[in-house]
């Protein structure tokens, strides 16, 4: 088995201030609290000796290698971010932020918020702009229907309602 990955398509590049704070905050912990924690433990375990047995400094290497890289990846991340804080002139319509509400053809309704790849939560109801219904929903209006493909087959859903927080909400 190669350990070759082929590159993940990068995500769309926008975030909600919220998002934003908590991934600010996820590398600040990483950074100056967790990863001087494990540096600490692995001087430790490695001043017991042998370290080709020595599965406390194995253990600890490792976690190190994927602060690093998580580390490496936040700070990429947030250099390229473009912080929405505004609703669009547009309200009318569904861009970044919109919280839309859609009925499918069985009259059930579901709400969602489109956000971006970083802050995305299904059991908040935020779904991902590059997601398959994040896409089929940019751009519509209200009354609008909207079809995605799904696996087994394609689903209809009507938008029955568009809506913008102010910047203070959730």
């Amino acid at each position: 088995m190669s350990r070759y990955r082929p590159p993940q398509p990068k995500g769309s590049k926008f975030i909600t201030p919220v998002g934003a704070q908590r991934l600010k905050d996820e590398l600040d912990h990483l950074w100056r609290v967790l990863r001087p924690q494990v540096t600490q433990a692995v001087q430790e375990a490695a001043a017991q000796g042998d370290r080709s047995e020595n599965a406390e400094y194995i253990y600890g290497k490792r976690q190190l290698r994927e602060i690093d890289r998580r580390v490496r990846f936040l700070r990429q991340r947030l250099d390229g971010m473009v912080i929405v804080s505004q609703p669009p002139s547009d309200s009318s319509r569904v861009f970044f932020g919109a919280w839309v509400t859609l009925e499918d053809d069985t009259g059930v309704e579901s709400e969602y918020r489109i956000v971006g790849p970083d802050e995305f939560d299904a059991a908040k109801g935020y779904i991902s702009m590059d997601s398959p219904l994040g896409r089929a929903v940019l751009r519509k209006a209200l009354d609008d229907e909207v079809r995605v493909e799904i696996p087994g087959g394609t689903k209809a859903y009507v938008i029955t309602a568009v809506r913008y927080e102010a910047p203070s909400g959730g």
